[in-house]
């Protein structure tokens, strides 16, 4: 079995292990604990034996079940070798996971880390970020296993390297942060489809400027707060102030792209998909962007 407490010792391990440091660790703890014993108090079901009762537990403390769960979403390991580490049963493994990851994205959303899912109006976006005066939206995808049926197998193949994906839009701020999240698609989506499916612009107030790359083309013709780099004619070339503009935009966007290497730190994010829990991997997600809008707040 691992030696935790090894790991909460040594912060370069537990960075390695966790993507926290201790100090980082111990903030989270405290409303992961709060969530959790909500959860234990809000359970009904009737119970076979008293609390505490049956064999010792492998997760015996409150920081044993938050590495847990940050082990998993970092190190991302089969249930078969996340047993073994741990010393558990793997169909144990698997639901503590499950369970676990629904508190951690609680215990994240009531320190507001969340992304938003949804914008509901203009007000609800000035009520939720009233600093905000920049927003960069992009696509992000995960690889997926290669679907057997050909007709999810068609909806899956995103051309990008020759892989099935699951793709997501993200929202980002200047300082990196991740406040706009769609939900996951089928990697064959265009961005700008899938954009105004989520319908995330249309509630964005006119003053905030919007930044997005060509894959978002025409949304200039919606909005008049869309900035897009210049598109090259067919048949003719960008002039030298354009090139010039192009790169000076995307130096100022660039900082989306670090957004989402922050997140993909989590290996549960940027490995091939393997689970078969329906829409899990955009709980993953969600809870991943949450976690790394925590640690630029714990930084």
């Amino acid at each position: 079995m691992l030696n935790i407490n090894r790991a909460l010792k040594n912060d370069r391990l537990l960075r390695a292990l966790t993507g926290l440091n201790r100090k980082a660790f111990d903030q989270l703890c405290e409303v992961f604990e709060v969530v959790y014993q909500e959860s234990i108090e809000s359970d009904t079901k009737p119970r076979k034996r008293a609390r505490g009762g049956g064999r010792k537990a492998r997760l015996s403390s409150i920081e044993f079940k938050l590495f847990f769960i940050l082990f998993y979403f970092k190190c991302y390991p089969t249930f078969d070798v996340l047993s073994w580490l741990f010393d558990l049963d793997r169909g144990r493994a698997n639901r503590w996971v499950h369970r676990l990851q629904g508190i951690l994205e609680t215990a994240l959303g009531k320190k507001m880390l969340l992304p938003e899912r949804k914008l509901e109006n203009i007000e609800q976006f000035l009520e939720k970020f009233p600093a905000v005066r920049e927003v960069i939206f992009d696509g992000t995808e995960r690889p997926v296993q290669r679907p057997k049926d050909a007709e999810k197998q068609k909806e899956h193949y995103s051309g990008k390297k020759k892989r099935h994906t699951r793709k997501h839009i993200t929202g980002s701020t200047r300082t990196k942060r991740v406040i706009l999240l769609s939900e996951a698609r089928a990697g064959k989506i265009h961005d700008k489809r899938q954009l105004d499916e989520a319908d995330l612009v249309s509630n964005i107030p006119d003053l905030v400027r919007i930044e997005g790359d060509l894959g978002f083309q025409g949304l200039q013709n919606e909005f008049v707060n869309i900035h897009l780099p210049h598109k090259k004619p067919r048949g003719k070339e960008l002039s030298d102030q354009q090139k010039q503009e192009n790169k000076e935009f995307s130096s100022q966007r660039v900082v989306c792209e670090h957004a989402h290497a922050g997140i993909k730190r989590y290996n549960a994010v940027s490995a091939i998909y393997r689970n078969r829990v329906p829409d899990f991997d955009d709980r993953l997600m969600l809870t991943a962007a949450g976690l790394w809008n925590f640690y630029l707040e714990a930084a």
